[in-house]
């Protein structure tokens, strides 16, 4: 027992001083990120060891077996692991309650609203009281170090624009239905307490990650939205996009601004423990630029392709597991967009362990560079023939007060 109260002292001590390594900054050099990710996966398991339930998925290991989640709420900031992992969203301020579904307005919001939580300068841990359905008159522009926490309610942000993530970092998204979002704009809108500005028109994505970093969305339930369900662009980097449920939607997540943005160089993106389900036809991701490490996720529906990129995006494709269409025009999992063989053959793609089913099969590129796999890996790859346990509680949870949730 002195050995586990030491290990868990360590963890604590760590944890309180986490906060002043974070950086603010949209880019980063990648081997740096590298560096600290390796620490943070030592730690991680230190962590895993001393609270695991044993599920498999280490991201839900970590606070699921928490019969007292709900008055543990602000302890899920330490359980983000891949490149997102630093993202401590509203952990060290108060908890502001959701109230008020209605009432949304884009310049003026209302305490007790989702806009006027999203939008202060201090820490917020957001909860809902209740279930509800928030129809946002206007994007959602967040301020940074909030968290989006929808455990113990049914929250639904649909039929309207949704999340806005610009040029602000520690980000938590948790536990929510976003579909059915729309676009908005061509109007002001409240972005801080001190300011609000004119917005131009939307694209209508359902999570819109512009210039932002640390951010994490996770165990979310997306579908049918106008644009991407996710989007990272404009030098946003240091994102965790886990344990998602997304259904319904032609081009699912783009990661990277256009080919000639070449500040997205150093964009560092973890896609795992998702499951990608039906009614989906591409972009699971599309990804330019950066480096992209897409591990143990299920890939269980697609029309056209799963992954693809452009302008010499390192991928990581690792411990997925892909069900190919019936169609068989189809059953590539890859896409090398925007470039003839002669380029993209040097592009550094690779499928690691990868189970493929029904005719699936990735088409690799590039010398496999280890220095730039090593940049485009975030934490480690379980078997693929674990994919199913590990996604199998992919999207929105049912949390209960009282209980596992």
């Amino acid at each position: 027992m002195a050995s586990y109260s030491l290990s868990f002292l360590f963890l604590l001590s760590f944890l309180v001083l986490a906060p002043t390594l974070i950086s603010s900054s949209p880019v980063q050099d990648p081997d740096l990120v590298v560096q600290e990710v390796h620490r943070s996966i030592n730690a991680s398991r230190r962590n895993l060891a001393y609270l695991s339930c044993g599920t498999g998925n280490p991201i839900d290991d970590c606070w699921r077996c928490d019969a007292n989640w709900e008055t543990n709420r602000q302890r899920l900031a330490d359980c983000a692991i891949g490149f997102g992992k630093q993202a401590i969203g509203g952990r060290d301020g108060r908890i502001y309650v959701v109230t008020d579904s209605g009432d949304d307005d884009p310049v003026t919001p209302r305490p007790g609203t989702l806009r006027y939580g999203v939008i202060q300068d201090e820490p917020l841990w957001i909860i809902f009281a209740r279930d509800m359905v928030i129809q946002l008159k206007e994007e959602l522009i967040m301020n940074s170090f909030k968290t989006l926490d929808g455990r113990g309610a049914s929250v639904h942000i649909a039929g309207g624009p949704c999340i806005t993530i610009q040029y602000v970092t520690n980000i938590i998204i948790h536990g929510l239905n976003i579909h059915d979002c729309k676009q908005g704009g061509n109007t002001n809108v409240r972005s801080s307490p001190s300011h609000s500005g004119w917005r131009t028109l939307s694209d209508g994505d359902g999570v819109s990650i512009f210039g932002g970093s640390h951010v994490w969305v996770d165990h979310c339930s997306l579908s049918n939205c106008r644009d991407g369900l996710i989007d990272a662009i404009h030098g946003s980097t240091a994102i965790t996009i886990s344990n998602n449920y997304m259904t319904h939607h032609d081009k699912v997540m783009l990661l990277g601004h256009s080919d000639s943005y070449t500040q997205d160089k150093n964009m560092q993106v973890t896609v795992a423990f998702n499951h990608f389900g039906e009614g989906l036809v591409q972009r699971m991701p599309r990804c330019r630029h950066g480096y992209f490490h897409v591990v143990n996720n299920d890939y269980t529906h697609w029309q056209m392709y799963a992954i693809g990129g452009s302008a010499d995006p390192t991928i990581n494709s690792q411990g997925n597991r892909f069900l190919a269409p019936n169609d068989r025009s189809n059953k590539e999992v890859t896409k090398h967009e925007d470039a003839p063989e002669s380029e993209w053959k040097n592009w550094n793609w690779r499928s690691d362990g990868d189970l493929m089913l029904n005719g699936a099969y990735f088409t690799p590129s590039g010398a496999g560079a280890s220095s730039s796999y090593a940049r485009a890996s975030s934490l480690g790859a379980r078997p693929s023939s674990l994919v199913g346990s590990i996604t199998m509680s992919s999207g929105a949870l049912n949390c209960k007060k009282g209980s596992r949730c």
